[in-house]
């Protein structure tokens, strides 16, 4: 009885390792599952294209604005070679999708155009149009 008490430990050393291994491999997956998540919430990238330029008559240009990131856009502004901002209100672009927007601007016959648009971060997207002539 004696012997049988003196032998006596809490953990072999090997089942101590695994152990001790398993718990920094769950640690692990956590920190990077948690890690990846802060990634992807301050990385979304803002990317704006203006895919389109109609001029209507009437003093009408619709804009076809296309969001290729991987967050939503709002469009706070948007100008014509130098105008005050045309757009009324702001508006959200969806992750990947694409929208026309109309604005009211005077233009000419056969000139050319500089149009800004301007996020809510304060990136700025240009694009050139020419007006058709007559």
């Amino acid at each position: 009885m004696k012997k049988l008490f003196r032998n006596k430990k809490a953990l072999s050393p090997v089942v101590a390792a695994i152990i001790l291994i398993a718990v920094t491999v769950a640690v692990s997956i956590a920190v990077a599952a948690w890690m990846g998540a802060l990634t992807f919430t301050f990385m979304g990238t803002e990317e704006l294209k203006i895919t389109n330029v109609e001029f209507l008559s009437g003093n009408h240009v619709n804009i076809t604005l296309q969001n290729t990131g991987t967050s939503p856009i709002t469009v706070n502004e948007i100008y014509i070679s130098g105008s005050t901002n045309l757009l009324p209100s702001s508006i959200t672009l969806p992750a990947n999708s694409p929208q026309e927007v109309q604005v009211d601007y005077s233009w000419q016959s056969g000139y050319s155009y500089q149009i800004k648009v301007v996020t809510s971060k304060g990136n700025q997207f240009y694009y050139t149009a020419t007006a058709p002539s007559s």
